[in-house]
């Protein structure tokens, strides 16, 4: 019979634009956090108990999920350290976009209702000094606005629409790796099973297929470990992705609308003359 540790023997050893009136980010030194937190999730021996191949003289044994991991190989903790380095980073992103993209830091309250008040008494540079003083998303977006309020409404409405879509794309472009991760940790993972698998045939082969099917077997659950751990790091990478997104567009939206209420009377004159 051959062992199952000879089915393995021989397995070869943002930089984003930034603007004026971004608001401050957070930096997240947490990083130890989802380190112990997946290392507590994969120690747990009732996570997923593997049963080895019983023999004639020794009774049957478990291995946790952390065992098997490193009973895979070079190859097997390489991509395992590898998916566990993705985790970390979409935790990173994850929390960082949770302190650093708030309500309160794309539309302070009260910004759109002063500034909208003053440009009725037509006091633009009080608003442009208001504004450059409460940086958000909304007051990027309307010192843009007010740019152009000698070219008239239309202008102005134009450098709104812009400078909506140029701060909606910085936005997404952070949680833009999320969707990147969630794709990229199951091709990692199903990389790391079909090796393990190649080499666990290829062991039988070379062993003209004297190797038992609890071998075989043994090599095969093995190699689908890092498989388990790429959904493990994709699932949640791309749930958070799709809830972000949708809260990104939500308040993009309401920047939009704010801002339109802020112009409103200079579109009213537009219309009056």
């Amino acid at each position: 019979m051959v062992s199952s540790s000879s089915l393995w023997k021989g397995r070869p050893s943002r930089q984003t634009r930034q603007f004026a009136c971004d608001p401050p980010k957070t930096r997240v030194r947490w990083i130890t956090i989802p380190i112990v937190g997946l290392f507590s999730f994969f120690g747990s021996p009732s996570l997923l108990v593997a049963q080895e191949s019983p023999s004639a003289t020794e009774p049957a044994t478990s291995k946790g999920f952390l065992e098997i991991i490193f009973s895979g190989g070079f190859i097997g903790i390489a991509i395992i350290i590898l998916l566990l380095a993705l985790s970390v980073t979409a935790a990173y992103l994850i929390i960082d976009h949770l302190l650093s993209v708030k309500r309160s830091d794309v539309m302070p309250d009260g910004l759109g209702d002063k500034v909208r008040a003053l440009l009725a008494q037509g006091q633009a540079a009080e608003a442009r000094e208001i504004c450059t003083q409460n940086p958000s998303v909304l007051s990027f977006v309307l010192l843009h606005g007010m740019s152009e309020m000698e070219y008239g409404w239309s202008a102005v409405e134009k450098a709104l629409e812009d400078s909506l879509v140029e701060q909606s794309a910085r936005l997404y472009r952070k949680i833009e790796y999320l969707s990147v991760i969630g794709n990229i940790a199951p091709m990692v993972g199903l990389l790391g099973t079909v090796i393990g698998m190649i080499m666990a045939f290829q062991q039988v082969a070379a062993t003209q297929a004297t190797a038992g099917a609890p071998q075989l077997a043994e090599g095969i659950y093995q190699a689908l470990v890092t498989t388990v751990g790429g959904l493990i790091v994709a699932i949640p990478s791309i749930g958070a992705f799709a809830i972000f997104r949708n809260r990104i567009d939500q308040l993009i939206a309401e920047c939009g609308y704010t801002a339109q209420h802020v112009f409103a009377p200079l579109r009213r004159k537009k219309k009056a003359s």
